[in-house]
């Protein structure tokens, strides 16, 4: 799938500077866009409840800073089951999503990128200032956890 259909499909849009003619890469493995993680769920120790289907129209799982650059998950129909009722200890997960076809992550600044069937987590980015990395490696104080902003 490229870009041009994968907009199309799913009725979401990418800024202009985006080669519409670009062939979507489908993933098997760890991956980002932006500030969005997406990791293998067997190799985390979150738990969630209540998985629906992925509706017609997607969902969007975040936006950036200002209502901006949402980031959109969206599939084939019947392909994608879905929860954001989760139990993470580290804060930082968004989603969980099983899909038995490819699914996609669309950005309007990014383009899209695609996810192997499988059973995935979603989870924010996080990042930490400067000082915080020293004081992290001087007393091994883990607080004092940013996340990215998109």
């Amino acid at each position: 799938m490229n870009l041009a259909e994968l907009l199309d499909r799913s009725g979401t849009a990418a800024l202009d500077h985006l080669e519409r003619q670009v062939t979507i890469p489908v993933i098997d493995g760890l991956q980002a866009q932006g500030d969005l993680i997406v990791i293998p769920l067997d190799l985390t120790d979150v738990t969630f409840l209540n998985p629906r289907d992925l509706p017609p129209g997607g969902v969007e799982l975040i936006r950036g800073a200002g209502g901006n650059n949402p980031h959109t998950l969206v599939a084939d129909p019947d392909t994608c089951r879905w929860s954001d009722q989760l139990h993470d200890r580290l804060g930082l997960a968004i989603a969980v999503f099983e899909n038995s076809a490819p699914v996609y992550l669309v950005h309007p600044e990014h383009g899209g990128t695609g996810v192997a069937p499988g059973r995935w987590l979603v989870r924010r980015q996080r990042e930490r200032s400067l000082a915080q990395t020293r004081s992290l490696f001087r007393s091994l104080d883990r607080s004092g956890t940013v996340l990215v902003a998109d």
